[in-house]
């Protein structure tokens, strides 16, 4: 609606480490892609183990299109690889899917934290466009009401970003255990790439939650200075 240099003294830490995730996501995929683990595993072979061994026949595995689209959805239990991890037999391959069946094992122990975040998604679907939306008109219409609750609204998205954090980083921890009590990593190089793998990915949610929050810190920051300008 208009450009506000403020903005992005506000939210340029987020960005720059939204950044810096990508790049850590790209170059330990990238990195680790490279790497055979020693069992010769396929992220497919490694989805049968894993979910063979933690009981969830009910969990089917399909393929999906893209790079590094992979997921679990609770809703249909259907755990989603892309071709090049289902088929690669890399380090990389076996810690996004141990990452994805930690959902799965999340969503068979009925983890608080997953459920309560898949309770919110459609509120939040709606919150995140018609936040910010109420919060310009109501600046532009000089709308105090309006405007907190457009913000209001959008506190939503920080909800949202607050609870993802401890459901990927418990999915991430819980791939780790797997992996090695599983065996599927037999030594310190590969249960070490797993982790430099998920640690980064762990970076891209770290950074959604912090540009959430400065976001919101920046709408309070309009709405308050506009109030004091009265």
């Amino acid at each position: 609606m208009f450009f506000d240099p403020m903005y992005f003294a506000f939210v340029l830490p987020a960005l720059l480490l939204a950044f810096y995730a990508q790049l850590k996501v790209r170059g330990a995929y990238n990195r680790w892609l490279q790497v055979a683990n020693a069992r010769g595993l396929t992220g497919l072979d490694t989805a049968r183990s894993l979910l063979s061994s933690n009981q969830l026949a009910d969990v089917t595995v399909e393929g999906i299109p893209g790079q590094l689209t992979d997921h679990y959805d609770p809703r249909s239990k259907t755990l989603r690889l892309s071709q090049g991890v289902a088929n690669s037999r890399s380090v990389a391959s076996l810690a996004i899917v141990a990452h994805e069946v930690g959902h799965a094992v999340q969503d068979a122990q009925a983890y608080a934290p997953l459920k309560f975040r898949g309770a919110i998604v459609p509120a939040i679907q709606v919150s995140s466009y018609i936040g910010p939306l109420l919060f310009f008109i109501g600046l532009l219409m000089r709308s105090q009401q309006l405007a907190w609750l457009g913000v209001i609204f959008f506190g939503g998205t920080v909800v949202f970003s607050f609870i993802t954090l401890p459901v990927e980083l418990n999915a991430s921890a819980r791939a780790i255990a797997m992996l090695r009590n599983d065996g599927l990593v037999t030594n310190s190089e590969e249960e070490g790439g797993a982790r430099s793998v998920l640690n980064a990915a762990a970076l891209t949610y770290i950074a959604a939650l912090a540009q959430t929050l400065l976001t919101l810190l920046y709408y309070i920051f309009l709405l308050t200075g506009s109030s004091r300008r009265r």
